[in-house]
């Protein structure tokens, strides 16, 4: 009896249509990829002698996203009771225990010690930022990202009346920068890129002059212009530099790609994942029932290629919709903390959404070049699901410890 009591006063006070967002978008994903594995991946584990089903197979991914969600809810749940303050409070333990799991990574690669693999590469890259226990992978900079969003935060939270001054402007950015050389090293720029979006977000929201921000995007623009014409040959690692000019110029009329080969192999994954969702049309064809595209990676980066294929333009819009207004709740939850802290929380959770949502999409759609950025909620990965779900509980705890309404 108590604890329906306790169910019920929680329900009151959390944020209701938020909650549901996030289990509506958890419940989709576990839907495509359900119906990836039964029409691409290998479906049910069957004996080849007795064609008797042996195990759940690539359905192993849905199950996992499941369980994950499930985990997820009821670590944000309990996450959202605790004062986000708090939280902030203890950094040095999360920063501690989160960067000492990074760190690492830095100099083991696939070192393995019993059951568990240091510095492993879970893709066909140079990224050796994950931990490998039994069959579940982990990349522990998923985590530090919460670890930083509360730190960049709790340092914005500390200057900003002074923010503007060089002095400590200066000290902001390296903040931001030190972890984004630390995951660039470890070969994982996708997620480097997310950190500097988030960093960026943070410093918007918390007024950098705009004297700053259009003297940062003049410099950025000058830089890549000038690396563009003069050092293109340097820019990252080859497979990098490829992908960049396979969306500018994806039939090779320049001639950028040293062989066909290569050609074909850089183009092959973004050109299957737009044919893939051209073909579902208006309606889509089906999750379970349908002619399907086969996509690399289509249950994980290329997911939003598969929901296209099964679900069309319409499912598509909302898969997208669901994900702007969780983007939208994130931040009008920011704008009503009584505090600064929680607003800055929120913008770097918010931004962390929004960049990957935006990436991941555009990588779809051959618009930006692909570089290992998942999309929120549906790319399969059970750790990655609950450090999102983490990052749900957060806001929530903003939402919970304040009584300050948007409008009024």
């Amino acid at each position: 009896m108590l604890f329906l009591e306790s169910i019920q006063r929680y329900w009151k006070r959390t944020d209701k249509m938020y909650l549901l967002l996030c289990l509506f978008s958890s419940a989709m994903a576990v839907l495509a990829l359900s119906s990836w594995a039964a029409k691409q991946g290998s479906g049910f584990a069957v004996d080849e002698l007795t064609g008797q089903i042996t195990g759940i197979g690539d359905y192993r991914r849905a199950v996992v996203q499941a369980g994950a969600a499930a985990i997820g809810i009821l670590v944000a749940i309990l996450l959202s009771n605790i004062d986000y303050r708090s939280l902030v409070n203890v950094w040095p333990v999360h920063v501690v225990l989160t960067w000492g799991l990074v760190l690492p990574t830095l100099v083991i690669r696939n070192v393995t010690l019993g059951p568990l693999t240091i510095g492993y590469n879970a893709g066909d890259t140079d990224n050796y930022s994950w931990y490998k226990l039994g069959g579940f992978t982990f990349q522990p900079t998923e985590l530090a990202k919460i670890s930083f969003i509360l730190t960049f935060a709790m340092h914005l939270n500390n200057v900003r009346s002074r923010l503007n001054e060089p002095k400590e402007l200066g000290k902001l950015l390296l903040h931001l920068f030190v972890p984004i050389g630390i995951i660039h090293i470890q070969g994982d720029d996708g997620t480097a890129i997310i950190y500097g979006i988030i960093g960026c977000c943070m410093l918007f929201a918390a007024g950098l002059s705009w004297k700053y921000i259009i003297g940062a995007f003049a410099a950025l623009a000058a830089a890549a212009a000038v690396a563009f014409a003069f050092f293109s040959d340097k820019i990252g690692k080859g497979y990098q530099w490829y992908r960049i000019l396979a969306v500018i110029d994806p039939n090779n009329e320049t001639g950028w790609a040293p062989s066909e080969t290569v050609w074909k192999n850089i183009i092959y994954q973004q050109q299957r994942g737009e044919i893939a969702i051209g073909s579902g049309g208006i309606f889509g064809n089906g999750f379970f029932d349908g002619r399907y595209y086969s996509v690399p990676n289509a249950h994980n980066d290329f997911i939003f290629s598969w929901i296209g294929n099964a679900a069309g333009f319409v499912g598509c819009c909302v898969v997208l919709g669901v994900l702007l207004a969780i983007i939208i709740k994130t931040f009008a939850t920011g704008a009503c903390s009584e505090d600064m802290l929680g607003s800055f929380i929120c913008a770097g959770i918010g931004g962390a959404f929004m960049a990957q949502i935006f990436v991941n999409v555009g990588m779809n759609l051959r618009l930006l070049p692909v570089i290992g950025v998942t999309l929120p909620f549906y790319s399969a990965g059970g750790s990655s699901v609950l450090m999102l779900y983490i990052c749900v509980g957060l806001v929530l705890s903003v939402y919970m410890h304040n009584t300050k309404k948007l409008f009024g």
